[in-house]
């Protein structure tokens, strides 16, 4: 028995107790805790949800009510679920701003950035099988625009929209699918967080000054004081909205059971996709829209490729700091365009902030690497003269 609980904690005492970790980590390596604790949020409320949670089109929408109504504490799980999904992407988003500023993307880290990218793709296609579960108008329009979007596909295109209706129409079998999708991949994100971890702790946290630290403590009990802190203001803030405010981050048309004949005025996603509703908006064509749209997210992919710094920290390389930070500005203008019409001025501002971002990842980011090369070489002559 001894044996066996020794063989059973060993990974557990390894990764999470005398893990070596730099000294100098700040609050800004709090949010891969925060984001580990909001997905087990995510999964018990979701699993506890599904007890109740009728996937059928004619009860779909009786079933959430029946959820949020009946069931003790119903209201309680179905709001923690619903925005917990909206900090879940919080979390992340600012997962990935840190790690593109402090240069997590670089050698010999770009696996666990691919890796951390497909968790991201995984969580965008979780969140919109979630979305369209309550069955309300903007869980059906949603579905169907986005499901089309596999149109542009060559000859096969329609074929795959059929495929993932299982018809010729989004019916019962369509969201049967969708709820089915929805449990595995969540489990999906599971694994893929875990090989994530696996990975990064091959090689060691990046730090803030992006160098290899000499300097190391074991996590427990230096840090986990620190990420108790951060998990403290997450509670606060996600509980502040569960019990306050609870809506706010929803869409109100959700809250009108599906009508297959009646269009919604305007058919907005989730604040979490409004940056690349933008970028799909602003190309006036299907499938070049939905061709950036993807490369969007296939250029946090392509960055360890095309970027290769010698220096990680943007607090060392002055003109990636201005680029980055004028693009999580274009991130947040982007969003911001997403959930307006789609009509002047907001068309052309959509036009120059997808520019910017595309150009961030293929054009800034290389060419300040480039001069942080070209500036290293000169200290290194410098010094050798």
């Amino acid at each position: 028995m001894r044996l066996l609980k020794s063989r059973l904690f060993a990974p557990v005492n390894t990764m999470l107790i005398t893990y070596q970790v730099p000294s100098n980590l700040n609050y800004f390596w709090n949010f891969g805790v925060l984001a580990g604790m909001a997905l087990v949020i995510q999964l018990i409320t979701g699993i506890a949800l599904a007890m109740h949670y009728t996937p059928h089109i004619d009860l779909a929408f009786l079933s959430v009510d029946h959820i949020m109504r009946d069931l003790k504490y119903g209201w309680l799980l179905r709001y923690m679920h619903s925005n917990g999904a909206s900090f879940f992407f919080i979390v992340v988003y600012l997962h990935i701003f840190r790690g593109l500023y402090y240069g997590s993307y670089v050698y010999p880290r770009q696996v666990a950035w691919s890796i951390g990218v497909a968790i991201y793709l995984c969580m965008m296609a979780v969140s919109f099988l979630g979305y369209v579960l309550p069955w309300g108008q903007m869980s059906f329009w949603g579905a169907t625009v986005i499901t089309n979007f596999f149109t542009v596909i060559p000859v096969y295109g329609r074929d795959i929209v059929d495929w993932i209706w299982g018809g010729f129409a989004i019916t019962n079998a369509t969201l049967n699918r969708f709820f089915s999708l929805h449990y595995f991949l969540s489990f999906v994100i599971v694994g893929l967080s875990a090989l994530h971890l696996i990975v990064l702790h091959n090689h060691g946290p990046n730090n803030p000054l992006g160098t290899t630290s000499a300097d190391n403590v074991p996590f427990y009990p230096y840090y986990y004081v620190k990420d108790m802190v951060g998990i403290n203001l997450y509670l606060i803030s996600y509980f502040f909205f569960i019990f306050f405010a609870p809506e706010v981050l929803g869409h109100s048309d959700n809250y009108i059971p599906a009508n297959p004949m009646v269009t919604p005025p305007s058919i907005v996603p989730e604040w979490y996709f409004l940056p690349m509703y933008a970028i799909l908006r602003s190309i006036p064509y299907k499938a070049p829209g939905v061709i950036a749209m993807g490369m969007a997210v296939i250029s946090l992919v392509a960055l360890p490729i095309v970027s290769q710094p010698p220096i990680r920290s943007g607090t060392f390389r002055p003109f990636y700091s201005i680029f980055f930070w004028i693009f999580v500005a274009d991130c947040f203008i982007l969003g911001w365009v997403g959930s307006n019409h789609v009509e002047s001025p907001w068309i052309e501002v959509g036009q120059l902030a997808t520019l910017y971002y595309f150009s961030f990842f293929f054009v800034l980011a290389p060419i300040s690497a480039m001069i942080d090369k070209a500036f290293v070489r000169y200290v290194a002559m410098s010094n050798s003269r």
